[in-house]
């Protein structure tokens, strides 16, 4: 469900060199939720069953999106009278397991999708479907199952918008982001919306349980798309769109080659001297302070002044490396835009689930 991915196809001497020579550790997608480096596929020695169905699914992007998605599950639940309560903790599980067979079961589709492609590619030649690991059908009956208990995990224990979210995330990733890819350098905007969508799963899930718990007080109904329209789940989209934006074009600059190879569409590959590439970064990267900034004004009975500070300090050090990239658009200074994107994002996010926490508890 992210935005980037990993990668398999033959198995030989020189695609194991290349695989080694290549590696590189991912970060947090988008598309995805969310977007990552994408490393070289490295050369397993465990190629059981179930391991090769666990590499379909990139563990790491998995793992990124339902830590995204538990972000925006206690974004929305401190401060709820429910927040301490058995109901929670019960959406909370389900939210977590439903997000992470979802993201599964999209990262495993995405693999079947562009196993062709993947095979072109050194950097994803070694992934299960281009060597021949599993065969395509069984990655699409294991992709289609994880997205279905994903989806209904979330429908039962997290609530009909949670569900919706990740429907939505799917099929986003799927049929639109997915197929964009050779054909349009906006399909990098396009993967971002996928990329964003998980803290809102996590947000409208804490927030159903909130609000039917307040129903039942009051002895109204509440609409089931209410947790849709509350600002603070949109900020946590916003903040995770716009990041994923430079992070994804320092990635797309520093293995140009290979997506060329692969026949994607990037606006690195139509950028030989990296001017158009380093200026969008750039604005981006300022776009991103305010975008980050964003969570403290849709929140404000949940964040103190520590997490705006933070958010601030953070995206004024990510525009200095913005800024440097611009000035020399060369690869070391591309990787050190990512190396600070995968650090800028995950800060972020524990400084503004320790800040909400201790507001609810401590300072109100």
């Amino acid at each position: 469900m992210s935005h980037l991915e990993q990668g398999p196809t033959a198995r030989s001497a020189h695609a194991t060199k290349m695989v080694v020579m290549n590696a590189v550790i991912a970060g947090g997608e988008a598309g995805g939720a969310a977007a990552t480096l994408p490393r070289a596929a490295e050369a397993h020695e465990d190629h059981s069953f179930l391991s090769t169905i666990m590499e379909l699914t990139k563990p790491r992007i998995t793992r990124l999106v339902t830590i995204t998605s538990a972000v925006g599950y206690v974004a929305a639940a401190v401060g709820r009278p429910v927040w301490l309560t058995t109901d929670l903790l019960g959406s909370f599980i389900g939210c977590l397991v439903g997000t992470a067979c979802s993201a599964s079961g999209a990262n495993a589709l995405n693999q079947w999708m562009e196993r062709r492609r993947d095979g072109m590619m050194p950097r994803t030649c070694a992934r299960p479907l281009p060597q021949r690991r599993l065969t395509p059908r069984t990655a699409l009956v294991a992709g289609l199952a994880f997205c279905v208990v994903g989806v209904l995990t979330l429908l039962l224990f997290a609530g009909p918008a949670a569900a919706l979210v990740s429907l939505s995330t799917i099929l986003l990733y799927l049929l639109v982001y997915t197929p964009l890819k050779p054909v349009t350098t906006v399909s990098t905007l396009i993967g971002a919306v996928p990329g964003a969508l998980p803290p809102l799963i996590g947000w409208t899930a804490a927030a159903g349980v909130a609000a039917g718990a307040s129903v039942n007080v009051n002895g109204q109904a509440a609409a089931w798309y209410e947790p849709l329209l509350q600002a603070g789940g949109w900020s946590l989209f916003l903040l995770m769109f716009v990041w994923q934006i430079p992070h994804f074009l320092a990635i797309a600059w520093m293995y140009r080659e290979d997506y060329a190879k692969g026949g994607y569409r990037m606006l690195s590959l139509l950028d030989p001297s990296g001017v158009r590439t380093s200026s969008t970064i750039l604005l981006w990267s300022v776009a991103l302070i305010p975008a980050t900034l964003s969570p403290s004004l849709a929140m404000p009975d949940r964040l103190s002044i520590a997490y705006p500070i933070a958010a601030a300090v953070t995206g004024i050090a990510y525009l200095w490396l913005g800024w440097k990239f611009f000035q020399s658009p060369t690869r070391p200074n591309a990787r050190r835009v990512f190396f600070a994107s995968i650090m800028h994002l995950p800060l972020l996010l524990m400084v503004m689930v320790a800040d909400a926490v201790v507001t609810s508890l401590f300072l109100k």
